[in-house]
């Protein structure tokens, strides 16, 4: 079996994803997809796209949940998940030919394809879901936090992160290191409150989620003055439009 390292260094590379702000548009999941295709663990099967029964592999997947809380109020709230790149990774210690493996430098976990036979006995130790098995190639896959992306000195310093954060249109994905307590994503993280999915598992994720901040109760409106879900829908775009002409 894999061993874990030795003696990891500081550094723990990871994504800050806050749950507040993702809209569940994909374009995380998308841009992933476009970047990895041709990227460290290329390429990305697709069986039938288009068809009535499409599958492929894809490294970051967005759920949606309908989230009812205790005053009987409820929320959408979207949660992107890949893998965690845990400290204690059960499909790295699990692997039988050391294909599944976990680096020292920055403590990325990784596949590397050559040794991989396919045994899905990483999948099913990953406690979150988070390995790709590629029908086509025969092995398994998974996110690498587009590791020839954050390191290619080819690109702008402001462009070595993952596609995924680099895309996000509401800022909800941050790139780091959760190693060092000073750095922008652990301070983050320290402000909102953020957790690791799944603790009871052990696994020790570096992957941190910002929590969705609690509603807030509209104001009432000014004494003499109609609420605004009053005011007739026709009303609102008239006076919108009498903005616009005003200019």
């Amino acid at each position: 079996m894999t061993s874990l390292p030795r003696n990891p260094g500081p550094v723990k590379l990871g994504l800050v994803i806050d749950l507040d702000i993702c809209v569940g548009c994909h374009a995380c999941a998308v841009n992933c997809k476009e970047w990895n295709a041709s990227g460290h663990s290329a390429p990305l099967t697709d069986s039938d796209p288009y068809g009535a029964d499409p599958s492929g592999v894809w490294f970051n997947r967005i759920h949606t949940f309908e989230v009812v809380q205790d005053d009987g109020n409820s929320r959408t709230v979207h949660f992107p998940k890949s893998c965690l790149h845990c400290e204690e990774a059960p499909c790295v210690t699990v692997c039988p030919t050391g294909a599944s493996y976990k680096r020292a430098e920055d403590g990325i976990v990784l596949v590397n394809a050559e040794a991989c036979i396919g045994c899905k006995l990483c999948s099913w130790a990953c406690p979150y879901g988070a390995r790709e098995y590629d029908a086509d190639a025969g092995v398994m896959k998974k996110c690498t936090l587009c590791v020839d992306k954050i390191y290619n000195e080819n690109l702008e310093p402001r462009s070595r992160v993952p596609a995924c954060v680099s895309t996000c249109p509401a800022g909800a994905r941050h790139f780091g290191d959760l190693g060092d307590a000073d750095s922008e994503v652990s301070r983050l993280v320290a402000e909102r409150g953020g957790y690791e999915l799944m603790p009871e598992q052990g696994c020790k994720p570096v992957n941190r989620y910002l929590p969705p901040r609690p509603k807030q109760a509209p104001e009432p409106p000014p004494a003499g003055e109609a609420p605004a879900a009053e005011v007739a829908p026709a009303g609102l775009l008239a006076r919108w439009v009498d903005r616009m002409l005003s200019h």
